[in-house]
């Protein structure tokens, strides 16, 4: 599609179950998706974004390893209440117990990004070194009285999984998630490595898009280290709903939200935020960085999943999903927008 700024790429992907009493997306419906998509892409100048729509069941990340962590539970191999440092010993002490529990919800204090953070160059071997970068530094409050989002928390996490299992995270993730998925398209965003298709990501710069500032994601693969497709993370989303990862028990347990000690709830569950949309239960994630920006939104009740990827950080992914979502609750199901949808986690 040839645009005024240049050329844009545009995918849209919608895949359904070919059964005749199944919801299907009408034609004039997928013609409406289109538009949204393509208005977007011009009015935030987005150089390439693809779009995956899942319903009825076929077909930067955090939920990923909140997953491998909830089927260690569900085997009986890791304790969500036991002290961090019982599967992850290089994470040091703290004046106060963390457990894995608290660190999936944010709610463990670990703290996020300090400026400029994000733009870490330095290549580290090893996950747990870089733990250099935050691990000494003080909590910013008592684990389970606030409620702060941290990528960092998930290194801890990552650590966790490789003491439990004696296997390197990326093992960890093919054999736990990966495979048993079926997902053939999600790697880790190696500087080194040659993947298949990697997109080139951007920036906008004063109306202008820009080449992506340089980034190694060393320090944080299991909470942003991976790169994917839409289609790869619907068919993640459908791997849940169907059971295929995890019994419906403890998919419920991942998507309740976390209480603080005052009985407050989190909005964020472990590794999912929790919301509504359109009066829609959802569990969803949303996240960018340098040349990236993505939104995924599953709606458990409806099973309809939306994911949308872009490659340009500052896109707004999210609002793109919503707009679909939108479309899909009115023609699909007949429900209308109240655009009032309440906000989830991150």
């Amino acid at each position: 599609m040839s645009l005024r700024d240049g050329l844009r790429l545009l995918a849209v992907v919608i895949l359904t179950v070919g059964l005749a009493d199944a919801q299907t997306i009408p034609p004039a419906t997928a013609k409406r998706i289109d538009e949204i998509v393509a208005k977007a892409t011009t009015e935030q100048q987005i150089p390439a974004i693809s779009v995956a729509i899942a319903l009825n069941g076929q077909i930067q990340y955090q939920p990923m390893t909140a997953i491998a962590v909830m089927r260690l539970v569900e085997d009986g191999k890791l304790d969500l209440d036991a002290p961090i440092q019982k599967y992850c010993s290089a994470f040091p002490q703290k004046p106060w117990t963390i457990t894995t529990r608290e660190v999936l919800g944010h709610i463990s204090g670990i703290r996020h990004y300090k400026e400029g953070e994000m733009d870490n160059t330095h290549h580290y071997a090893k996950l747990s070194d870089g733990f250099a970068i935050f691990a000494n530094d003080p909590l910013l409050f008592e684990p389970g009285t606030e409620y702060q989002y941290s990528t960092y928390g998930f290194s801890v996490i990552g650590c966790a999984l490789e003491g439990v299992t004696g296997r390197s995270f990326p093992e960890i993730m093919q054999q736990e998630v990966f495979a048993p998925a079926h997902m053939t398209h999600t790697f880790p965003d190696s500087v080194f490595e040659i993947v298949p298709h990697r997109a080139r990501g951007y920036s906008k710069r004063d109306a202008q898009i820009i080449n992506a500032g340089l980034m190694d994601s060393s320090y944080k693969i299991p909470g942003g280290g991976y790169v994917s497709t839409p289609g790869d993370l619907v068919t993640l989303a459908d791997a849940l709903l169907a059971g295929t990862l995890m019994k419906p028990g403890t998919l419920k347990l991942m998507w309740t939200s976390q209480k603080l000690r005052n009985g407050n709830n989190t909005g964020y569950g472990m590794g999912w935020g929790l919301g509504q949309f359109e009066g829609q239960d959802i569990a969803t994630h949303a996240g960018g960085q340098q040349g990236a920006s993505s939104s995924l939104t599953i709606y458990p009740e409806r099973k309809i999943v939306v994911a949308v990827m872009i490659n340009m950080d500052e896109a707004d992914a999210t609002q793109i999903d919503h707009k679909i979502s939108a479309v899909l609750m009115k023609d699909v199901f007949g429900v209308e927008s109240n655009s009032r949808g309440e906000a989830a986690g991150p």
